[in-house]
This record gives C-alpha cells, sequence and structure tokens, in this order.
C-alpha cells in the first residue's frame, strides 16, 4: 500500500510539471493555430537558462525561473513578430516548416553553447526531503510541483479574468469581432507567443531541477506536451492541468507495475483512446 500511495503522490508531482510544461503549446496553438514544434526545444531552453543563472550567477533556480521567463517572452515576442507574423495566414504546413526548423536551430545552437551532455540544477536543497511516515516526498520536487500549480492556476485565472486574458480568448474565438472591438492582431499575437515561450522557460527550469536536461529532449518533450493537450481538451485552460496530472499518475503507475519499458506505450495509448473516445478532450468542448 505505501508503495502505491509513494507512487501516487510522485505521479501528481510530476503531473503538475506537466501541466505547466503543456502550458505554452496550448495556449499558442488555441489563439494563434499554430502547432509549434519547437515547443519542447524552448522548454530545453529554458533549463539551460536557468542552470546558467545558477552555475555561474549562484541565483537560486527558483529565483531563476523570473529573468529566464522575462528572456523567454522578448525572445518569443521578436520570433513572432519578425518571423511568424509573416505566414501567420498561409497554410499551417508552412508554420510547422519554421518551427521545425527553429527546433533544430536551437538544439544545434545548445550543442554548440553547452555540449552534448547531460545536466542537471543541483541547489544545496535537492537531496532533502520530507518524510510521511514511511513515505518521502522530495523538498525540491514539491517546490516544483507547487510553483508549477500555481503558474498554471495563475495562467487560467489571467485568461478569464483579465482585460489582455479576455482579448486573447476573444481573438482565438472570433477575429473578425475581436478586430471591431480595437484588437490589435499582429500585437496580441506576438504578445500570445511571447507568454507561451515564457511559460515554457519556466517549465524547463523546473523540469531541471527534477530531471536532467540535454539539447536534443526538444523532441520529447514536444510529443509530451501535445498529448497532454489533447488529452486535457485544447479549449479549456483547466484541461491542460487536468491532463498533465493524469498523464503524470499513469506514467509513474505503469512505471511501478508493468515497467519502464511501457511508460510511452501506455501514456500515448491513452492518448490514442482518447481521440477515439472523446476527441475534443476530457474537458473540451462537444461539438
Amino acid at each position: 500500500m505505501n508503495i502505491f500511495i509513494q507512487t501516487l503522490i510522485n505521479g501528481i508531482l510530476l503531473g503538475g510539471l506537466y501541466a505547466v510544461m503543456a502550458q505554452g503549446l496550448a495556449l499558442v496553438w488555441g489563439v494563434l493555430n499554430i502547432v509549434n514544434l519547437a515547443h519542447g526545444a524552448f522548454i530545453m531552453l529554458g533549463g539551460y537558462l536557468t542552470w546558467t543563472l545558477f552555475t555561474y550567477c549562484g541565483i537560486d533556480p527558483f529565483v531563476g525561473l523570473v529573468p529566464t521567463a522575462i528572456i523567454m517572452f522578448v525572445l518569443g515576442y521578436l520570433i513572432q513578430r519578425g518571423l511568424l507574423n509573416f505566414v501567420a495566414r498561409g497554410p499551417m504546413f508552412n508554420t510547422l516548416l519554421i518551427t521545425f526548423g527553429l527546433e533544430v536551430i536551437l538544439a544545434d545552437v545548445v550543442q554548440i553553447i553547452y555540449s552534448a551532455d547531460f545536466q542537471a540544477i543541483n541547489p544545496s536543497y535537492a537531496g532533502s526531503s520530507i518524510s510521511l511516515g514511511e513515505i518521502a516526498v522530495p523538498k525540491v520536487n514539491l517546490a516544483a510541483f507547487a510553483v508549477a500549480l500555481a503558474i498554471s492556476i495563475a495562467m487560467w485565472m489571467f485568461l478569464l479574468r483579465t482585460r489582455l486574458g479576455r482579448a486573447i480568448r476573444a481573438t482565438a474565438q472570433n477575429l473578425v469581432a475581436a478586430r471591431l472591438y480595437g484588437v490589435e492582431p499582429r500585437h496580441l499575437y506576438a504578445v500570445t507567443f511571447g507568454i507561451g515561450l515564457a511559460l515554457a522557460g519556466a517549465a524547463g527550469g523546473l523540469y531541471g531541477m527534477v530531471s536532467q536536461i540535454n539539447p536534443y529532449i526538444g523532441v520529447y518533450l514536444t510529443a509530451k506536451c501535445f498529448a497532454i493537450t489533447i488529452i486535457g481538451g485544447l479549449d479549456n485552460p483547466l484541461g491542460v492541468i487536468v491532463g498533465g496530472l493524469l498523464l503524470g499518475v499513469i506514467e509513474l503507475m505503469t512505471m511501478q507495475y508493468v515497467g519502464a519499458t511501457y511508460q510511452n506505450v501506455v501514456s500515448f495509448g491513452v492518448l490514442i483512446l482518447v481521440l477515439i473516445l472523446r476527441p475534443s478532450g476530457l474537458l473540451g468542448k462537444t461539438a
């Protein structure tokens, strides 16, 4: 029983991180209709930025999430205004090619700067844990989960309660109507992409604290985020949180009771099952 509870807790902690990893992809996809194939690479880049701030500047990794998110927001704004806006109204295939190219470029540039070795963000408190009887909860994982959940909930409230959030949702639902109310699409699209990359950067910093990063994890992380977004539902910000938590628990339960070999088989099997039974996602709106 203790093994089951320990695995369940670890799965929930992992799922919270998954949720914030997928938030940026879901936002950009839902508003800009861009399936960002470089999303995982931007998560990786955020991890390396946080690692650099910690290793060379001595900034605590949780504090380093703030400058990392700011840098990634600026980068995302510039990429959208200077590159993706030119093909925003073109076929989706064009944006797929461009974002795939960005993923390749980012991976190669990061390898040149940092090498292909695995890196991890290990603050002094990384090895400590909280004991609840026979259950041990790593402090870093718990803190990363808390930060990830706070970011996800803040993002949800931002979209629902703020003027800019409502403008983003309105543009996603009806661009013509949003323009009639004074929304400037190019600036809003760039802000949205910037927010998406800021979320990816923060998620990368959290990921680097609980796992290892290297320049070529981007494709794996993009696939994981894609699965979470589809499972939870693209048109409901809360759905991404639910999808992340569900996938985190399923993966660790599979590793514990079936075997690590079947982890991705089961998780993407759940994705296929959701697409068959409920194509809009668990919390998505049905037609």
